[in-house]
């Protein structure tokens, strides 16, 4: 037996008997021999030190195909322990996902500097103009589990670890400025309410069912975030193409030790932009990476993505003022009020070498702070201090987590924490405490350059009370949904109406419609008439009663809106025989407008031009729908329009990007595609997105694609099914 066992582990370390070449491929790929077995696996040798495959103790492997077995068709013997170690491996390789924010894309960039802020903080980021601190961004949805889709309509996450030379500030906000509850003691009743029903598990990101909008009826400090959750706010075009907020009030305390107030802004430079409902599920089915891929495709092409970093300042008194509690996270101070001051940019110019180390891995805690910014009693906050930083004990397996390598600060670090799960460093020396007399160069405090909290005198019972300034639920969601366009209060009923009709209980939506009627009596009444709810609406108890306020058009993504097609993407569908002159055109208008230009047709292999080049193409037809793209061009030949009439594909790429309000260049030898399409009796008199080449310019194309959507058509492809009437 003990030669059996002896020649098995030889046979097994040793090269396949007989085993020949493998013929490979040209390409960088194909470094190192390639042998074949008799089995028919596939053995790739290593062609040196540097490409040998070890075990995690570094014990070079003979073979990576098979296990140790008594006999080629034995029992695996448990000796193996280059088994053991690869399936152990693999078995841990999931941590806990996130409770909340599970799916997140991430990137590497900067910060620069752009106005000192020395006035009003000691933050060392913030002082010197050009400067630049690195940092690290992730986006996130909120409720949905980490595979779920991209679009569901959910808050974003937008959180930003800056490594400043005093150590991570973590700036931990959402893409809208105010947040659904007011003390953090209700967070897991908001979460467990959002996410699916735990007795079925189901619906996976999304709100539209009973718990949520029975949490919601219940909790009318919620009424201003609804508003802005129903908007186009929570299903935005691009990551790259989204606000993001500090959400709370923080301090910022210069180096005299004064105090001012702050909320944190990130304003996108290619604009904010959203899409619509119909187009948010379609994108999904399309790419369910939709978010995820354009972030990374923009980084990848050196489009990279920029924000301006803003600042809203008030004083105390200025605090003392306004006719809300600065420490409400529900509420928000309008830009009209309090301008905002730009003092820096944000540009990610780099993606993740590795999603799980990087992306899965970085821990924002809304507790890491530096010197110069501080905290306020929002009660929302002080929670999340606790929070954040609990949570990572379970993720990430322990007290040591701030010492993976995308959550180290990148300037020197050192203390007297010592041990712990997952310790990765080797601590030398005798002394883990102090004071002490002991040993040299031992961690000392600072008074000079330490921390400093600001001394905010405080007095008053212990007691479980929300202040009478909390009260206020309605005011500022009215001004919200005055402050919106008339398509963006169309969506708003619309979210509403279908978020509301998933609710199964009659009770909870008419709880939900006795607190929109606070906000707005022809929002009630047109989510009412949308539901076909038959009854009066009953007014629940309202505290304080909403007041109006003057509409601020900072809060609309379409009043605020530039022309612009820089970051867009343009899809063409073309056909063999088409004019490849004509797409050459429109490819440089297109890039000269700084969009992309991606081309869409019957086969991957691309179609043959009129000139009898072979032009390439992106996209299937069917792999590379019209929600992927912000206007399109149809342009096919004469022969290639009648048969692309006839593929259901190809016809839902015009129908959609109709029904989605793009601006639609397109030849005549489309008639078929809008004949099929039933997009008749329309043309560019009665439209202003159809374009009709060879009688327009490319340049006009451009200039409508520019302006945005078509939302004049919206009331003709989606009319609401009855007449809104404001009620008396």
């Amino acid at each position: 037996m003990a030669t059996s066992a002896k020649n098995t582990a030889t046979r097994a370390s040793a090269k396949p008997p007989n085993a020949p070449k493998i013929p490979q491929p040209a390409g960088p790929s194909t470094e190192g021999e390639v042998l074949v077995a008799p089995g028919g696996e596939t053995h790739q040798q290593a062609d040196g030190p540097a490409t040998q495959l070890t075990t995690n103790q570094g014990v070079p492997i003979g073979d990576n195909q098979n296990s140790l077995k008594a006999g080629a068709r034995g029992p695996v013997l448990l000796q193996d322990f280059i088994l053991r170690e690869k399936i152990m491996h693999f078995d841990h390789e999931r941590i806990p996902e996130r409770v909340v924010h599970a799916r997140g894309s991430a990137a590497h960039g900067f910060f620069e500097c752009l106005d000192s802020c020395a006035d009003i903080t000691a933050a060392d980021f913030l002082q010197r103009p050009g400067e630049r601190t690195p940092l690290f961004t992730r986006f996130s949805t909120v409720a949905g589990n980490k595979g779920s889709a991209d679009l569901p309509r959910d808050v974003r996450g937008f959180a930003v670890k800056f490594y400043t030379q005093q150590g991570n500030f973590d700036l931990v906000g959402n893409n809208i400025p105010v947040f659904f509850i007011q003390d953090a003691i209700k967070f897991p009743d908001l979460i467990h309410a959002a996410k699916q029903d735990p007795d079925r598990e189901f619906p996976q990101a999304a709100t539209a069912h009973d718990t949520f909008w029975d949490f919601i009826s219940l909790t009318p400090e919620s009424m201003h975030m609804i508003m802005w959750a129903m908007s186009d706010r929570a299903i935005p075009r691009s990551l790259r193409m989204m606000e993001g907020f500090g959400v709370h009030t923080f301090r910022l305390i210069n180096a005299a030790g004064d105090s001012t107030f702050v909320k944190f802004h990130w304003r996108p430079k290619l604009g904010a932009q959203s899409v619509v409902w119909d187009e948010a599920l379609k994108i999904n089915g399309a790419d369910p990476d939709f978010h995820r891929r354009d972030l990374w495709e923009a980084i990848e092409g050196g489009d990279f993505p920029e924000w301006e970093f803003c600042l809203q300042t008030f004083t105390q008194e200025q605090a003392d003022s306004f006719d809300f509690d600065v420490l409400d996270a529900t509420k928000l101070i309008p830009e009209e009020v309090i301008p905002l001051r730009v003092v820096g940019r944000m540009v990610l110019d780099r993606n993740p070498d590795n999603f799980f180390a990087e992306t899965e891995q970085v821990a924002y805690c809304a507790s890491h702070v530096v010197p110069g910014i501080d905290f306020t009693n929002d009660p929302l906050l002080q929670g999340r201090l606790f929070s954040y930083q609990d949570t990572q004990l379970k993720r990430l397996g322990g007290p040591n987590f701030h010492q993976i390598p995308i959550n180290q600060p990148k300037c020197p670090f050192h203390n007297l924490q010592r041990d712990g799960h997952m310790q990765m460093g080797v601590p030398k020396g005798q002394v883990n405490y102090e004071p002490s007399s002991l040993g040299e160069a031992v961690a000392r405090e600072s008074l000079e350059t330490g921390y400093q909290t600001f001394p905010n005198p405080e007095a008053g019972e212990q007691l479980r009370l929300r202040p009478e300034t909390f009260a206020d639920h309605y005011t500022q969601a009215r001004l919200f949904f005055a402050s919106q366009t008339k398509p963006e209060q169309d969506h708003i009923v619309a979210a509403l109406v279908f978020e509301l009709s998933k609710c199964v209980t009659p009770r909870v939506r008419e709880a939900v419609l006795s607190r929109l009627v606070h906000i707005d009596a022809f929002l009630a009444q047109s989510v009412a008439e949308g539901l076909g709810f038959p009854g009066q609406i009953v007014p629940a108890p309202a505290p304080i009663p909403a007041k109006d306020m003057e509409p601020s058009p900072m809060l609309s993504l379409l009043a605020k809106a530039a022309p612009t097609l820089e970051g867009r993407k343009i899809g063409a569908l073309v056909s063999d025989g088409c004019d490849d002159k004509l797409v050459a055109k429109l490819k440089a208008a297109v890039e000269a407008a700084g969009a992309k230009l991606q081309i869409i047709g019957p086969t991957i292999y691309g179609v043959t031009t009129a000139s009898g080049a072979v032009l390439p193409v992106d996209h299937k037809i069917d792999g590379g729908p019209s929600v992927l793209f912000d206007a399109v061009a149809i342009l096919p030949s004469d022969d290639g329009g009648e048969q692309l009439a006839m593929e259901a594909a190809a016809v839902n790429f015009l129908r959609d990007a109709y029904g989605h309000l793009k601006v639609i260049a397109y030849l005549p030898s489309a008639a078929p595609l809008f004949a099929a399409g039933g997009i008749v009796d329309v043309g560019p008199d009665d439209d202003a997105g159809l374009i009709a080449l060879p009688g327009a310019r490319v340049d006009d194309f451009i200039a409508a694609a520019s302006a945005g959507r078509i939302w004049a058509r919206e009331p003709l492809v989606r009319p609401p099914p009855k007449p809104l009437v404001a009620a008396a």
